[in-house]
Order: C-alpha cells, then structure tokens, then sequence
C-alpha cells in the first residue's frame, strides 16, 4: 500500500473531498482505502484521513475512484461538435478522447476544406484551417472530456499529392514534413497511418519513416493502422517495426489483431516480434477493442486501385463493364497485394450492413452482404458494388473476423491499452453502431475482469490510465496522485456493465457514477451535468509550453511503459 499526501493549507478549502474511496492509482499495485481532495484542477492530496473544509464532500464508501479512462484510439473528433458531452464514454468512465487515425481534422488546403465544406458534417459552430485550430475551437466550443490527437499522413498526403496513386518528389516530400512540424508545434501527439483505405495505401515506407522522422524530432510519436491485419500482417508488423527504428520515434499499433480464421495463428509470432523490440530498446505499444468483429467501410471489400482518386472517380469506374468485371473477379480471387476485409471475414456471411443515409436501403441494415447478394438474385461482389454505388454517404458494416481466444491473449500484454475506434455519442434513434461506441471498456471489467477473471481490477484499470499516459508521453494525467490533473472516475467494479449488442448497439453502460474532468464534476449520480470543463491536451512538441517545441528529440524518450 502506497499513500500519497500533497500540502493544503487548512485555511484554504477544498473544493472536492471524496472519503473513504477504494482508491486504485493507476500503477496497477493493490488498491488502498483513502480520502482525495482536490483544489482547482489539481489533486492536492491523497491520505487516510482528511479533514478541513471542502466545498463539495463524496462519501465514497464502498466504491472505486481511479484516474478518468483514457480513450486511446477514439474517432470523435467529429462527434464532440455535436455530442458534446461525449456521453457513451463519459458514462463509462472516460476523460480523455485520443483522437484521429489516418485522416484528421486537419491541416486543410483550398480542395480539403472546400471537401469538408460540401459534406453532410458541416454542422460546426466554429471554422479551421490547421489541426490546433480544430482542437482550440472545440475546447473553446466547450467540451464535457479532455481531447488530444494526431496529424494524419493520409491527411498530409491529400493535402500535397491529391487522392492519386503517386510519389512525392523531393520538394513535395519536404513541404509534407513541414505541415507533421506545424501540427506538432501546435500540439499534435505525433503522425498517425490507416494502410489499409486509399489513398494511404499508397505511401511508401520511406515516406512514413520522413514523417516519423518530423514528429519523432518533436517528441512525438509514429501510430498506425497496419498495412495488412490478416494476410500480410507479421510483414505489415515488421513495416512498422522498421520505421520506429529508422525514424527514432515510440511507435503504437492502432487496434491490434489478426484477421482471418487463417491468420489467427500468427498473433503469437507478432507478439513475439513486439517482445523482442520493447527488449531492444524500441519503445513500442499498442490498443485494442474488446470484441470479435470490426467495423468500417463496405469499400474495404474493393481492390484500392478502383478506389484512386476519391469516391466521385471509383463509382465512375464501375460504370465500364471491363472495369467492373475485372473488380468482382479480384474481389473473388485470394490475394496478398490488399486487405480483402470481406475474406477476412470467412465470406459475405461474415459481413453485416451497419447503417445507411438511403431510406430504400435501410432494409438492408443489420442483414449479412450474403442475405443482400440472394434478396438481389446477384453475387456478394456485385451486391457490394450496387450497395456503394447507391449510398452517397460511408457505408458501414460489421466483418466478423478475429479470435476470442486471441483477444485474451492480447489482454495478458502489459502494454496493450485500450480504444473504441469509433466516435462518442448519445443514444439517438439511429442504428448501426458498433457495440464498441457504448461498451468498450465497461466490457473490459464485466467480461474481461469480473466474468473471465483474465485481467483483475488494478491491472484494468493501469491499462486504462496510467499505460497510455505513459505511451504518448501526456504529462500529470493517469496516476491518482497530489499534483496531478483531477480527472477522476467513481465506480463500482461489481457492476460496472456493457449493455451494447450488435442488435441493439446504442444502450449506455452503468456502474460509474461520477466523473470529474479538471476538477469539474461532469457526470453525478450517472446523469451528465451541464459542465464543459474539457481542454485540448498538447503534445510534447507544442511551441508554447516551456521546453517543448521541436528542440525536444526522440533521444529524449524513456524507456517503454
């Protein structure tokens, strides 16, 4: 047992003192029975006993206080706008939305921002050009979490090279580094890949270690979605391995798996390979979702080839009968030259509709691509083509492609955090959602720690605060301790539950009760309060903060968390 006191003057008051609170601190060592008070934003004291004035007490008998949970692979860079209470998290616990993959917010040129301008999310009550303008309009829009996050490759790419298949040259490559250095400046945690979605794909390794290099040399780091999860996915592994290691820069895993029944062998072989980096002294990490099944586009069962150029030029091309043809016959054929999400899947009874915009087509949602294929007498490859060409807007569905043997042992990995992968919302009447949007890390402790026992409490916790702070370097978040920002949870680990399924995805978790983000109660009792505490948390290379900028380097790092 490790108490902790800070320093606070009994003539000052506390503004929050929770007492009698299990407390687990995010080291992952055995919880301690305490009180915590807090004044302003800050953790001021951890003891077994407090007494003094507080403006607000907690009798926290019989209930866990842990750091807020850190969403480490979020999407809700487009969803706080709107659902600015962020409210599938913050039900479960979440103070922290770490967000972007591939694609960011931003840097925008001229064609990026008219793009955005034309598409359906243009509902923002604040415009951006660059990513720290986008992550300052949201905090100053008045946020209920803390948000931080990347500068997209596949963002900077669109931005000098357009949506083409091509190499940058040496001036393009440079003005791409330049905007990674801009972003970094103004906070960004590091350069972030999705290999797999055009026009990602079409970068080469040399071109991402450049961009490493860039954020690397500004304290940040290189995440990616691999090139390949199934087929080629100890080589997409080694990719990655190899930029850390000529860049200089940590690097993570975005949602780490292996797709494919005949690919689940090889997640022991990559975790060796991580082992064996994290020895060497690589500084490497990674997230996962709790859940068999992943979601993204219908596009992810399409050659990326058809797909150059942006979706305008790929429904164009399905027009040409020769095209068309040659697409459903590569869509048939097993293959190692893309990601064929749909054979991941096992077939198109693997694949299941999420959602559409087209009302005729919302008869489809929840129905199995192969269910489609026979209701239209055609093919499950041309029934995903018809399906693409008919929906205007991201048409998602479900591939039911990993392993639940596998998913434990990727819980048992000490540096394997935790992230939904998808947006922060509220319950709305709208289907389609993965589960993981309302349920993901409740799950890990009804599943994974109380059902399963494969993870206890403490360690669950540690993945979810303390490992990736540590991860992407966020400075005095994650431990529960004085001198430390009071993002704070209170929850009962005995009923602490998901309640999202597949069928009825869109249904809150329950079992927390209270969150603080800086100091500020913004769930109580389980019901979300009007606060908006919620700041942009900068990354190291941030040029306003003491010390940071790029004079920091990848020689800075510690060792791996």
């Amino acid at each position: 047992m490790m108490l902790l006191s800070g320093v606070a003057g009994a003539a000052s008051p506390y503004d929050l003192l929770v007492k009698g609170a299990t407390v687990y601190d995010g080291s992952g060592e055995a919880p301690f029975v305490a009180d915590v008070a807090v004044v302003g934003d800050r953790i001021v004291a951890v003891a077994p006993s407090l007494e003094g004035p507080a403006r607000d007490v907690i009798d926290a008998r019989g209930r866990a206080l842990a750091p807020g949970f850190i969403n480490a692979m979020s999407h809700a860079q487009y969803s706080l706008p709107i659902h600015r209470t962020a409210e599938s998290d913050l039900r479960q616990g979440v103070t922290l939305e770490v967000v972007g993959e591939g694609s960011t917010a931003g840097p925008l040129s001229p064609a990026l921002l008219a793009e955005r301008q034309r598409s359906s999310a243009t509902n923002f009550p604040f415009e951006w050009r660059t990513l720290g303008e986008f992550f300052t309009g949201l905090e100053r829009t008045g946020i209920s979490v803390n948000v931080t996050g990347w500068v997209g490759a596949t963002t900077v790419r669109r931005y000098v090279l357009g949506d083409d298949n091509v190499q940058p040259n040496a001036e393009q490559l440079m003005q791409m580094r330049q905007l990674v250095r801009q972003a970094m400046e103004e906070g960004a945690l590091g350069v972030a890949s999705a290999l797999i979605y055009p026009p990602g794909v079409f970068a080469s390794t040399e071109e991402l270690t450049a961009l490493a290099t860039e954020a690397g040399n500004c304290g940040g780091l290189y995440a990616s979605h691999l090139r390949s999860e199934a087929d080629q996915f100890l080589e997409a592994l080694d990719e990655l391995l190899e930029i850390a290691r000529r860049s200089g820069a940590p690097a993570t895993v975005f949602h780490i798996k292996a797709a494919g029944q005949d690919n689940w062998p090889k997640l022991a072989p990559a975790l060796t390979k991580i082992r064996d980096a994290r020895e060497r002294g690589l500084r490497i990490s990674a997230n996962m979702y709790p859940y068999v099944a992943a979601a993204t586009g219908l596009s992810a069962t399409v050659p990326p080839w058809v797909q150059e150029g942006g979706m305008d030029a790929f429904r164009a091309r399905l027009k040409d009968p020769k095209i068309r043809a040659r697409v459903i016959a590569e869509m048939q054929q097993p293959t190692n030259s893309w990601e064929n999400a749909m054979r991941d899947a096992g077939g198109p009874s693997g694949v299941v509709l999420a959602s559409f915009e087209t009302a005729s087509l919302q008869k489809f949602a929840g129905k199995t691509l192969a269910d489609v294929a026979k209701a239209k007498g055609v093919s499950a490859q041309e029934a995903a083509l018809q399906l693409i060409e008919a929906e205007p807007g991201h048409l998602g569905a479900f591939y039911f492609s990993m392993s639940e043997d596998n998913l434990r042992v990727q819980l048992r990995e000490r540096y394997i955090s935790f992230g939904s992968d998808l947006q922060a919302l509220t319950v709305s009447k709208a289907s389609g959602v993965h589960p993981r949007a309302y349920g993901t890390f409740a799950r890990v402790f009804a599943k994974y720690v109380r059902e399963e026992k494969v993870l206890s409490v403490q360690e669950a916790v540690r993945r979810l605060t303390s490992l990736p702070a540590a991860s992407y370097s966020i400075a005095a978040r994650g431990w529960l301790k004085p001198g430390y920002f009071a993002d704070l949870v209170l929850f009962d680990p005995a009923r602490i539950q998901d309640h999202a399924t597949f069928e009825r995805p869109q249904q809150y978790a329950t079992g927390v009760s209270d969150v603080w983000v800086n100091g500020v109660r913004v769930l109580a009792n389980g019901a979300s309060t009007s606060a908006r505490p919620g700041r942009f948390i900068r990354g190291r290379g941030w040029s306003g903060h003491a010390g940071g900028g790029c004079r920091a380097s990848a020689s800075d790092w510690t060792t791996s968390p």
